[in-house]
């Protein structure tokens, strides 16, 4: 065993020290990326349903303008 501690390349640890730098710098950019592809599938969802809503309610306006004319039909 050495009696002296033994030293750390300071390639490694310059290597080491520009990593943790890239990784604090591209976290900001990486949280606002993050919610920015929250808020598009929420959007996307979001008109998902009302085209869903959509169709239901034109179906329903069918099936009433049907009804309406069997009912003006049987008058006569």
């Amino acid at each position: 065993m050495a009696d002296s501690p033994t030293q750390v390349n300071p390639q490694i640890t310059d290597a080491v020290t520009q990593a943790n730098t890239k990784v604090l710098a591209e976290a900001p950019a990486m949280s606002v990326a993050l919610v920015y592809q929250m808020f598009a599938q929420s959007v996307g969802l979001s008109i998902q349903n009302s085209t869903s809503n959509q169709q239901n309610m034109q179906a329903l306006a069918g099936a009433a303008t049907a009804k309406a004319i069997e009912k003006i039909a049987s008058i006569s």
